[in-house]
């Protein structure tokens, strides 16, 4: 959408102002500049003034609108400005005519290429009179626009002519309500005369404003690990759901006043933000890494000061455990205790939470392929891997001991077992249902337990390691149904 606005105001003698934009930054700079202007003319083929009295948007009153005077054409629009600088006499206005840009930043590319012929048109008729145009943007970022402004002007000579200033008052609606005054603005001379830049700059001082000289680039570091870092957590403490409180401390209340600030203005201005500066994504990696190492610190060095707690995948007698038992010795850890958590997500989830100390689960086979529960559970939490380590495994039928297997009607076991016995047991027992268990059912050593105390149906067997049958007195039917007879599975051993 493009809009533009006009100011007219008077710095010893009258400055025409123009301003693409007329969103909420745009109304801020008419308003900045209302205190020295006699009147406004402003281009938005989208609003009409009567709908903007009939509800009036934040930061614009009634008084400002009074003196705005809408386009919806471009050609009027022009019209007007021609016609009111061709009146002009005994030198009522001043020789430098602004042209500010107060678009979206991602709207920046489009907006100043649509509008390059009506620069340089004005460009030209200002020359005429003596008159000098001067191009600013007030973007929240500043490589962007010198990129896109530097290609234009070498691509056409024609803008050459054109003083181009970069800008970014940072300030906004909300934190210039009660004025201007000492309010910083960063400025960079792109390619203005040095007499044009220097009275730029002393009308911003005539404004109150405090003046910042940077390049492009070290604008946008410092506005990353500023302005970025202030949005951001704005907007994290709004997802958090931060609301005031009877007992805030002045803390708290600037916490909110930082959030109220940047969830009033648009997620896309602080899409664009994040997006458009190059330093924010190291920002954001830094302030999640700082997060991890805060939260790190109020967990526990170790859960037991008197043993190293581990918690595994599975349950009693499973494979799991078997591997704890290996990375134990591989790790001479001489006191220990082992937590049943039965899924790799527990694990993870008890992990960061400071519930054990480490973690182990399996991750892959080289018949069963990607442990999946595993994966997806790591994809969620931020771990170290400390142990990579295989055990070799074989798969084993076990039933309960007064059951004939002739009544067997379901196998029960974890699905990367399945996996690792479908040929075999395809051939041998292609009649037998396979069934997955709920929740913690999903490991194999959970359903041992619960068949051996009649929490499934009898006609259930269960596959898995042959530790099972002695711990839960099952009858062992049929051994080593896995696929590959030298059957390998890996496991991650995880820390914080």
């Amino acid at each position: 959408m493009e809009r533009v606005l006009i100011y007219m105001g008077e710095l010893v003698q009258l400055t025409m102002i123009i301003i693409f934009g007329f969103g909420r930054f745009g109304r801020t700079f008419a308003r900045m500049y209302e205190k020295l202007g006699k009147r406004t003319l402003a281009y938005d083929p989208y609003v009409s003034v009567r709908d903007l009295q009939k509800s009036l948007p934040d930061n614009l009153t009634a008084e400002l609108l009074d003196k705005v005077k809408i386009f919806n054409n471009k050609t009027e629009l022009k019209q007007e400005i021609y016609a009111e600088l061709s009146r002009e006499r005994n030198g009522t206005y001043s020789d430098l005519v602004y042209v500010f840009f107060a678009v979206p930043i991602a709207k920046f590319p489009y907006v100043f290429i649509k509008n390059k012929s009506f620069l340089i048109s004005l460009q030209k008729k200002l020359k005429n009179l003596n008159k000098k145009l001067v191009v600013m943007d007030v973007l929240s970022v500043k490589q962007m626009p010198a990129k896109i402004i530097t290609k234009a002007v070498k691509a056409d000579k024609r803008l050459k002519a054109i003083h181009f200033i970069l800008t970014h008052p940072m300030f906004g609606p909300d934190s210039s309500k009660h004025g201007f005054s000492g309010l910083p603005i960063v400025v960079h001379n792109l390619s203005a005369d040095k007499k044009v830049y220097k009275k730029v700059l002393s009308e911003f001082k005539d404004l109150g404003l405090q003046i910042r000289e940077l390049t492009p680039a070290m604008h946008d570091k410092l506005a990353a690990n500023s302005q970025g870092v202030a949005h951001f957590v704005g907007r994290m403490l709004a997802e958090f759901g931060f609301k005031p409180t009877p007992i805030d401390t002045l803390g708290a209340q600037k916490l909110y006043e930082i959030m109220s600030q940047t969830i009033n203005d648009s997620w896309q201005l602080f899409e664009n933000l994040q997006q458009y500066n190059p330093y924010t994504k190291q920002m954001r990696i830094k302030l999640g890494k700082a997060y991890v190492k805060i939260y790190n610190k109020l967990l526990p060095k170790q859960v037991n000061p008197n043993y190293v707690t581990i918690g595994i995948q599975g349950g009693k007698g499973s494979f799991n455990q078997i591997a704890a038992e290996k990375f134990v010795k591989m790790k001479n850890i001489q006191n220990y205790k082992l937590k049943y958590l039965y899924t790799s997500e527990r694990v993870l989830r008890s992990l960061t939470r400071g519930g054990i100390d480490i973690g182990i689960f399996a991750v892959h086979n080289a018949q069963g392929g990607i442990v999946w529960e595993s994966a997806r559970a790591l994809a969620k939490y931020k771990v170290s891997i400390i142990s990579e380590f295989y055990i070799p495994i074989a798969h084993h039928l076990m039933i309960l001991p007064n059951v004939e297997f002739k009544e067997i009607t379901t196998i029960m076991a974890h699905p990367q077992v399945f996996k690792q016995c479908k040929k075999t047991l395809n051939k041998k027992y292609p009649k037998l249902k396979q069934v997955v268990g709920k929740n913690d059912l999903i490991d194999t050593a959970k359903a041992a337990e619960a068949l051996a105390k009649g929490k499934l149906p009898k006609t259930t067997a269960v596959l898995g390691p042959i530790a099972l049958s002695t711990i839960y007195n099952l009858k062992v039917v049929d051994e080593n149904l896995q696929d590959l007879k030298n059957n390998k599975i890996w496991f991650f051993a995880v820390k914080r």
